[in-house]
């Protein structure tokens, strides 16, 4: 049988190896620490929390709740170490990090069908099945060699990610439909500022709170990535004559162009998720939140993903992988993790564990169907597959990603709940004939 190889030993990259390991396969992990670390990584242990201890909500309420259930069913790696090392959090799940790395990096070195060496990947394998789980901050020999796989316009060293509002929270009491002097469909939901509003928006932009660039960031934005805040501060007119501006789109209750306007772009085939075109930006959640709801039309709007720009190395997965995660171009090459556009720790799990059971599917011949999309792993698998490639951005997940419930309408709470409920229900059907096909004869 064919060697798997794994380069990355993040989250992804051990969830991936413990997948196909438990499915009796060989394989070589391949991590650079402590050879060489990346600017962010501190430790020689494996799936290492960088940036926080939290893993989110716990509760079916947030879509993110429902991934971890769904992982915890599967008996993912992951999973098994965050509820070994949970600390009190309240109704989110945290975990010692340190405990929760030592964890998972004692598992993988115990395991006999893993073997992992510590080196630097600069050149891809030439053959056998390899997943690329390299994480967001790749190093530069290995993001090269990947560029030139997927193309140079097709890999990323910054994202700047704008908000994206559940549609449902929107006021169209305020808001409205057009596209800029009525051409084409209406394709975006605009809100209105008059003068006053628009200057205490500015002023507000500006002295907002807003988070520190890490020492690994150097934070030279390209024009077409430059935060709303700092677009604020080159003068009271710039927003206005710049993502904000209202000509040829008349407000219908007036007739007349309003001062400033907001325009929201749809984020998903479900139209159930708008982004805030133009938005990307450094300020603080809470100060998002804040701010961006003395938007008319959008005071009580519910954020499905708040913005932020740093830097992450991920390929643009809808114009370069198929819909089980490998590379159009070389199928023998996988991705997994934050390299693929998915955003967030257990986000970059589960892709591990996708893709270490696909990889293991094609390996033993066997056919593995993919978790329904109204899973969450299947709705985070449908991101990376059926997004539009020239507006894909990273994306944690969300309930938008998955597809709407049919009938009659509820309130959103409980439209969650019953999206859990469904989620779980197909996750447990597709549990079934996972074991059934690597446990067939």
């Amino acid at each position: 049988m064919q060697q798997l190889t794994i380069i990355g030993a993040g989250l992804a990259g051990c969830e991936a190896a413990w997948q196909a390991a438990e499915q009796g396969i060989e394989v070589l992990l391949l991590e650079m620490k402590p050879l060489q670390f990346s600017p962010a990584h501190q430790r020689d242990a494996l799936a290492e929390l960088v940036c926080s201890n939290s893993l989110r909500g716990a509760g079916m309420n947030n879509a993110v709740g429902c991934l971890k259930e769904e992982l915890r069913r599967a008996n993912s790696l992951f999973m098994q170490a965050a509820d070994a090392t949970a600390v009190p959090a309240g109704g989110a799940l945290a975990v010692d990090r340190d405990a929760f790395s030592d964890w998972i990096t004692t598992k993988i070195a115990n395991h006999p069908n893993i073997t992992l060496q510590r080196q630097e990947v600069v050149a891809l394998p030439e053959q056998g099945p390899v997943i690329i789980a390299s994480g967001p901050l790749t190093s530069a020999p290995l993001a090269a060699q990947i560029a030139e796989l997927t193309g140079g316009d097709s890999l990323y060293f910054y994202d700047a990610i704008a908000p994206i509002i559940s549609a449902d929270s929107i006021d169209f009491s305020i808001a409205w439909k057009a596209s800029r002097y009525d051409k084409g469909d209406a394709d975006y939901i605009n809100c209105p500022m008059d003068k006053a509003q628009y200057q205490q928006f500015v002023t507000a932009l500006i002295a907002a709170d807003k988070v520190p660039a890490h020492n690994f960031e150097k934070m030279i934005h390209f024009e077409g990535c430059m935060p709303i805040e700092e677009m604020a501060e080159r003068g009271e007119q710039t927003l206005a004559f710049g993502p904000m501006k209202p000509v040829g789109l008349p407000d219908p209750r007036t007739g007349r162009e309003p001062y400033a306007v907001i325009q929201l772009r749809q984020d998903n085939r479900h139209a159930t998720s708008y982004n805030i075109v133009g938005f990307q930006t450094k300020l603080t959640y809470p100060e998002q939140r804040r701010i961006f709801r003395t938007i008319p039309g959008l005071e009580n709007a519910e954020f499905e993903r708040l913005g932020s720009v740093h830097r992450n190395t991920f390929i643009n997965a809808p114009r370069c992988l198929n819909g089980r995660l490998q590379l159009t171009r070389n199928p023998r090459l996988y991705f997994a993790g934050q390299i693929t556009g998915v955003e967030g720790y257990v986000e970059s799990a589960a892709c591990g564990f996708l893709a270490g059971l696909l990889v293991t599917a094609d390996l033993l011949e066997k056919s593995l169907p993919l978790p329904d999309p109204t899973t969450a792993c299947g709705a985070l698998l449908g991101h990376l597959r059926d997004s539009d490639p020239d507006n894909f951005q990273p994306q944690n997940v969300n309930y938008g990603l998955f597809p709407p419930l049919e009938g009659r309408k509820m309130k959103r709470a409980l439209r969650r709940l019953a999206m859990a409920d469904r989620a779980l229900e197909a996750w447990d059907q597709w549990l079934q004939q996972m074991k059934g096909v690597f446990h067939d004869g």
